[in-house]
């Protein structure tokens, strides 16, 4: 059986999963959904033996479903490869009383890599499948992780280019340098002068825009996205929480059945959203505790039921949780306002009119599996040392706002079910605020420096990701107003 997607924001607009991939995003600027979440098919005691690349199948192939056994075994055997410096793909690490899942292993060190690994390989294969004659333009804007990790997914794909939009001033210092060193002909580095929400709407402004799409389509080009607006981003993510529940049945640590609690920081929300669908999957979840810095757009939104970016924006030392506009809980009012379009449709209108919306109560009702928590910087970098100095153990700056936010909220309901804390990037990629973190007197040393003194303190080796940068030439030199999006990219494509 084939399942269908459909618009978030328009009940007539469908498409299969390899179309819904290429175009991205949906007219209107609405996003794909799933007309209905599949159950999983086998037992959690089979997933249980399974390696990552077994359990990647078993659940991709639920929601690909015009995909071949073949195409798709292919996509995943092809992403999930000695990228990653570990054969287990997703580590699973006991920190206190959680279990860290380290979903930082592979060529970025950052979760990113988790999805933008295999979505090259569905986006090309998705665009035979379709007889798309185009280049394919991925179009992406960044807060900091999706960028490089698209810019390496899809250096030198044949048939594709790949522009990044990233906030000149907004992304540390390792991110931008991973960035701006990309290798590849076909891949494209653009710094704005502006915050990501900027250049998140920019993008989606150029998708959406009728006359580009013909322009374009006469230079031979289309556009897709990278950013965890594309369903082939959401799909491979449910994977490691279904992955991780399964590993927990194994070691025992819960019995088969039993619930574990998701905690993940939160920026753009695909990756909670991930962690929901495996819950719809089958997968015995309890709570979703969505953890924001200060930020805190979503942890007002799950206190109150009103979604309001009108507030200053803070820059913080988790810049990949520093939005405002979480494009991805999209899909989950669609879903609470019972699949209605038309709801939807209208919220997101209110959104970009008047920059708030607010839910029904009956909607609200539906978020029950949802808990909003936040963590002030202080208590971010207070958790990173508290942390270190109990256990030896170092976790960056992301996944200390959620291992703290777990805490407050193991504080306020004395609720001890094992929980997993989705780990999202490598401390090496936010060394100095880790480092600043555990001794403020480290500041006094240069970045690489810092790196090499947290190799030696954590006593992990310092990963090839950031030993590439050491002293790679910057390639990419570009920075623009917000209102010069269009121009670069049509620059770039000659159009």
């Amino acid at each position: 059986m084939n399942l269908i997607y459909k618009s978030t924001r328009n009940d007539n607009e469908t498409a299969t999963a390899s179309q819904a991939i290429l175009k991205g995003l949906a007219n209107n600027s609405g996003l794909f959904v799933p007309t209905e979440i599949p159950k999983l098919t086998v037992p959690v005691k089979k997933l249980a033996q399974m390696s990552y690349q077994e359990v990647a199948y078993e659940v991709m192939k639920l929601f690909l479903t015009d995909f071949t056994e073949e195409e798709l075994k292919d996509c995943i055997n092809h992403a999930y490869d000695d990228k990653f410096d570990t054969p287990e793909i997703v580590p699973i690490v006991k920190v206190g009383d959680a279990y860290h899942l380290q979903l930082f292993h592979g060529s970025t060190i950052a979760f990113k890599d988790m999805a933008l690994s295999i979505l090259p390989y569905l986006l090309v294969t998705a665009a035979k499948k379709n007889d798309v004659k185009n280049e394919i333009v991925i179009l992406t804007a960044t807060s900091g992780d999706t960028g490089k990790a698209a810019l390496a997914g899809f250096a030198d794909v044949p048939g594709t280019k790949i522009i990044v939009f990233y906030p000149k001033d907004g992304v540390s210092p390792i991110q931008e340098k991973q960035m701006v060193t990309q290798k590849g002909e076909n891949t494209y580095v653009i710094g704005i002068k502006g915050n990501f929400d900027d250049a998140q709407t920019g993008v989606k402004k150029m998708f959406s825009d009728a006359v580009l799409a013909e322009e374009m389509d006469a230079a031979g080009y289309q556009f897709s996205s990278a950013n965890s607006i594309n369903i082939g981003r959401l799909v491979p993510q449910i994977v490691y929480y279904v992955y991780s529940y399964a590993k927990l049945a194994a070691e025992q640590v819960l019995a088969d059945g039993d619930p574990m609690n998701v905690v993940v920081p939160t920026g753009n929300f695909g990756n909670i959203l991930a962690a929901y669908y495996a819950k719809q999957m089958g997968i015995p979840i309890r709570k979703l505790i969505c953890a924001s810095n200060e930020n805190k757009v979503l942890f007002d939104f799950f206190q109150t039921g009103i979604y309001d970016k009108n507030r200053d924006f803070i820059l913080t030392s988790s810049p990949s949780m520093d939005i405002l506009i979480s494009s991805n809980l999209e899909r989950l009012i669609h879903k609470i306002a019972g699949s209605n379009a038309d709801k939807c449709a209208e919220l997101m209108q209110d959104l970009a009119s008047e920059g708030k919306y607010t839910i029904t109560d009956e909607m609200k009702a539906n978020l029950a599996d949802f808990v909003g928590v936040y963590t002030t910087e202080a208590e971010t970098a207070e958790e990173i040392k508290k942390t270190y100095e109990e256990t030896g153990y170092v976790m960056d700056t992301h996944t200390a706002v959620a291992a703290h936010g777990y805490d407050q909220y193991v504080a306020d309901t004395a609720d001890h079910t094992p929980a997993v804390i989705a780990s999202t990037a490598s401390p090496y990629k936010f060394t100095r605020s880790v480092m600043n973190a555990i001794d403020p007197a480290y500041d006094s040393q240069t970045d690489f420096e810092l790196v090499d003194e947290l190799s030696k303190i954590s006593g992990t080796t310092v990963p090839n990701a950031i030993e590439e940068i050491r002293t790679a030439p910057v390639l990419h030199h570009t920075v623009c107003a917000k209102e010069e999006m269009l121009a670069e990219v049509k620059k770039i494509l000659g159009i």
